[in-house]
C-alpha cells in the first residue's frame, strides 16, 4: 500500500506531488486534462508536480513529427480513433490493460535535461519489472523497455518551459492485437509484449501501486492522493 509518511530525520527530503489514480479515460479528455495542468503551471511554476495514472479505450496516437507510413489503415476511411499529439516519437497504441502515465513536472525541481527525464521514466518502468522478477531492459538508440526482446513499454513526452506532458504505457494484460495494425513506435522488427506473457495472472491494480511506488522513489516524491478528476484551466501550450 502507498505510504503517506514521509522520511524523518534529515535523511531524504521529498517534494510533495500529487498523485491521480483514475479508470478509463477519453484520450481527448485526458489529453485537455494534461494541457490544462501544464499550462497552469506556466502560469505559476511553484505549483505541485503530478502524475495521471489511468487507462485508455482503444485509441492511436502519432507523435507531432511522426510519419503515417507506420500505420496498416487508412485513417481517412477506418473509425479507429486517430490523434496527432505533440508529443515526440511515433505511432502508438493504447487500450483497457495497459496503464498509462502522464507526469505533469516541473524539471526545475529535478534536473533541465530531456535525455535524462527520459531515462529516469525508464528506470521506474525497470524498478516495477524488477519487483515481479523480471528483467527490464533497454536498447541502445531506442526509448522503451523490453521484456525478453518484447517491447513491454513505451515512452513519448514533451515539455514547455522545462514543465513536461505525455509520459509512458506499460502493457499489463492488454489485447495486443491492435498493435497490429500500426508499426509500433516505427520499430518493426521487435514484438510488443505484455506482463501477463511472463507472469501470468497479475494484477492490474497492484503494478498500478508499484509504479506509483517506483515514480517517487526515483523523483524523490512524496504523493497526495486524489481518486478526482483534477482542475481545468482554459489551455495555452
Amino acid at each position: 500500500m502507498i505510504s503517506d509518511d514521509r522520511f524523518v530525520g534529515g535523511v531524504v527530503v521529498r517534494n510533495d506531488a500529487e498523485l491521480y489514480s483514475l479508470g478509463i479515460i477519453p484520450y481527448q479528455e485526458a489529453w485537455t486534462w494534461q494541457r490544462s495542468l501544464l499550462a497552469q503551471r506556466k502560469q505559476n511554476p511553484d505549483l505541485a508536480d503530478l502524475l495521471l495514472l489511468l487507462e485508455h479505450p482503444p485509441v492511436y496516437t502519432l507523435g507531432q513529427g511522426a510519419t503515417p507510413d507506420f500505420l496498416k489503415f487508412d485513417p481517412q476511411t477506418s473509425n479507429v480513433e486517430l490523434h496527432r499529439v505533440e508529443r515526440g516519437g511515433e505511432v502508438t497504441y493504447h487500450c483497457p490493460g495497459q496503464l498509462v502515465g502522464y507526469p505533469i513536472l516541473n524539471l526545475a525541481r529535478h534536473q533541465k535535461d530531456l535525455h535524462w527525464y527520459l531515462r529516469q521514466l525508464e528506470a521506474v518502468l525497470i524498478a516495477v519489472l524488477a519487483h515481479y522478477g523480471l528483467q527490464g531492459e533497454r536498447i541502445e538508440g531506442l526509448t522503451g523497455v523490453w521484456v525478453d526482446g518484447h517491447k513491454v513499454a513505451a515512452i513519448g513526452i514533451k515539455a514547455s518551459r522545462w514543465i513536461t506532458m505525455h509520459g509512458f504505457s506499460l502493457n499489463i494484460c492488454p489485447d495486443l492485437s491492435g498493435f497490429q495494425q500500426i508499426v509500433p513506435c516505427g520499430i518493426g522488427d521487435r514484438p510488443v509484449g505484455c506482463l501477463a506473457q511472463f507472469v501470468p495472472n497479475i494484477d492490474f491494480e497492484d503494478v498500478r501501486e508499484q509504479v506509483a511506488i517506483a515514480f517517487a522513489q526515483t523523483f524523490d516524491l512524496h504523493w497526495s492522493l486524489r481518486q478526482t478528476q483534477p482542475p481545468l484551466l482554459v489551455q495555452d501550450v
